[in-house]
């Protein structure tokens, strides 16, 4: 049977906490800031957990199933 390999590009964006949620970056701060107002890309900064019905696709591309 052959191996199950991680996707890559996931492994690359996700992160676990301690509790076992996944941890995601926001979309849209990393080019075009200048049109964007500082508080957008000051509320952009921050790390926002997986929705949940996004939870189950996360884990299988991650192969934590």
């Amino acid at each position: 049977m052959p191996k199950v390999k991680t996707n890559s590009g996931a492994k690359k964006r996700f992160r676990f906490t301690g509790t076992g949620k996944i941890k995601r970056h926001h979309a849209y701060h990393s080019h075009i800031l200048t049109k964007k107002t500082k508080k957008q890309k000051r509320n952009l900064v921050h790390q926002a957990m997986v929705d949940n019905d996004n939870v189950k696709q996360v884990r299988e591309m991650l192969c934590l199933r």
